[in-house]
């Protein structure tokens, strides 16, 4: 594997971001567009690690309450209709309940922690 890695690029360039830029930034606009930055290359760095691993628990468990293998896109765009039709099926709450907090791992996991 070449070094550096896609994750450590991103590591460094958030530690940069952090350590050396944020701390200088005087004009609001600007600090808030660095911390929008950081945020955004804490998501990409944590979609990288956790992405493909629980895109693929959606499939298993979607296709489970669903009793049927697909690709997740097809699967989630089922259970929609379903949801819509007023035919969910017995453990789509669960699901659902399980699903967004899958995103919230990678998109926001300080608001796990606050609200499991």
């Amino acid at each position: 594997m070449d070094r550096p890695t896609l994750d450590e690029l991103l590591e460094a360039v958030g530690e940069f971001l952090e350590k050396e830029l944020l701390p200088h930034v005087a004009d609001p606009r600007l600090r808030f567009q660095t911390l929008v930055a950081l945020n955004a290359l804490g998501i990409a760095r944590r979609e990288l690690s956790l992405g493909e691993a629980l895109a693929e628990e959606d499939r298993r468990e979607l296709g489970t309450l669903l009793g049927r293998e697909a690709p997740l896109g097809e699967l989630l765009r089922t259970l929609a209709a379903k949801i819509r039709e007023g035919q969910a099926p017995p453990g789509t709450f669960a699901f659902l309940k399980a699903h967004v907090a899958r995103k919230l791992k990678v998109a926001s996991p300080k608001y796990l922690e606050r609200y499991p």
